[in-house]
């Protein structure tokens, strides 16, 4: 079995992968700030023979996480930015430096797509670009949801956005405190990945395949305007190209992969970023 890990600065999520059939087993999350604990956080690792790692946290975080794992799994594979990789080349000053969870979408997003805006809707929501070719050209980094709640100093247990709320009613007015809040951090989150996604294709003269994932993705994609595709796993995808270990990987077959959406005509795009420039 194989165990995929992507460590957060929030959440930990795993999942168990069938080495032969390429079948997710089972998955599960943790808080990161926890200490895992084999067979109660995650699956009993007697089972498993590889692990392939992702993390965003604290360095401690992973050499603790390694330490722990190195007692049971030989087989440890950890994921790091890097200038070039799978043939697309790192648009960061310093590529190191680009979180490696965005480096994971970007690499799973172009092996789909060929080119294309990825979007990861966690702690944070970040937008990275990745061109016909492979040049990375950067990215955005703006608060999540949660992060902009926390920011209003009104905490996250009370006022929480309702994954099943009609996302149109979630665009209206508040008429509570809790109301207000969420349709506010909702109205700012969409709005500003509406604006970034046509601002880069307007730039670069091109309609990218747009692509999003991370843990409020659900909520945010009910509110786009824009063709998209919802790709839940597209971080795990990202260890899968980087790290192939089964057959279907080796083929290029990732988990998960949604049918690419057309994108929006670009004549179009630049007629709406016409108008907002006006305002």
């Amino acid at each position: 079995m194989i165990l995929d890990l992507d460590i957060g600065n929030t959440l930990s999520k795993w999942r168990l992968k069938d080495r032969k059939s390429s079948e997710i087993r089972a998955r599960g999350a943790m808080w990161t700030r926890d200490e895992w604990r084999s067979g109660a956080d995650i699956p009993d690792l007697d089972i498993v023979d590889v692990i392939r790692i992702s993390n965003v946290a604290r360095q401690d975080v992973l050499e603790d996480t390694v330490r722990l794992l190195k007692r049971r799994v030989d087989d440890i594979h950890i994921a790091h930015s890097s200038s070039e990789a799978l043939g697309i080349r790192n648009g960061y000053d310093m590529p190191e430096r680009l979180g490696v969870d965005r480096w994971l979408g970007v690499l799973s997003g172009y092996q789909l797509t060929g080119g294309c805006c990825t979007v990861d809707c966690g702690s944070a929501i970040t937008m990275d670009t990745v061109l016909p070719g492979g040049q990375h050209i950067g990215g955005y980094i703006i608060p999540g949801l949660r992060l902009m709640k926390e920011s209003l100093k009104l905490g996250t247990r009370k006022v929480v956005i309702d994954p099943e709320q009609d996302a149109l009613h979630a665009l209206s007015p508040g008429t509570n405190t809790v109301d207000a809040v969420n349709h506010g951090v909702f109205m700012a989150a969409i709005s500003a990945i509406n604006r970034l996604y046509m601002e880069v294709c307007d730039s670069q003269g091109m309609a990218l395949p747009l692509l999003i994932t991370g843990g409020d993705a659900a909520i945010v994609s009910r509110g786009l305007r824009l063709p998209h595709a919802h790709w839940p796993d597209m971080v795990y995808a990202g260890l899968e190209a980087l790290f192939p270990i089964t057959s279907a990987e080796g083929q290029g077959v990732l988990a998960g992969m949604p049918e690419v959406v057309k994108p929006a005509n670009l004549t179009e795009m630049r007629k709406a970023l016409a108008f907002t420039r006006m305002l």
